[in-house]
Formats: C-alpha cells, sequence, structure tokens
C-alpha cells in the first residue's frame, strides 16, 4: 500500500488560522492599550475625552504598523 504524499510546501490551514488569530488579538491589545493610555491622559489632564480619542487611534495606527511587520515576517519564507 502506498502512503499518501505530504505536501512539502509550508504552507497549511493552522498557519492561516494562526495568522489571522495573530493579526485580531494584535489589533485589539493595542486598540486596549491606547484607549488606557487615553483614559489615564485625560484623568490626569481633565480633558472632554480628547486624550481617550487620540489614544484609540494611536493604538490603531500601532497595531496596523503591527500587523504590517507581522504579515511581512510570516510572508518572507513563503514564495507568494
Amino acid at each position: 500500500m502506498k502512503k499518501p504524499v505530504q505536501p512539502t510546501d509550508k504552507s497549511s490551514p493552522w498557519k492561516a488560522v494562526g495568522l489571522v488569530s495573530a493579526i485580531g488579538v494584535e489589533l485589539v491589545l493595542f486598540t486596549l492599550l491606547g484607549f488606557f493610555f487615553g483614559r489615564w491622559m485625560n484623568d490626569i489632564t481633565g480633558g472632554s475625552g480628547l486624550w481617550i480619542g487620540l489614544g484609540v487611534l494611536i493604538g490603531l495606527v500601532a497595531g496596523a504598523v503591527g500587523i504590517v511587520a507581522l504579515v511581512r515576517k510570516v510572508l518572507e519564507g513563503s514564495n507568494e
């Protein structure tokens, strides 16, 4: 009986699932950190919530930069 041929490339469904999960976790984590930083700055300065909005936006931008770096690292070994 012949053994089934295993794919030789390193791509797999689990790699894709891991990448999607890491992207989601990274975006949520950075956004929450930005929110808490903004809330802390808002409490210190006694602002009207502007710091919270800025913190969330900064967190989203930082998360997007982290996602780009993550995707580049994952794709550098592939031939896609």
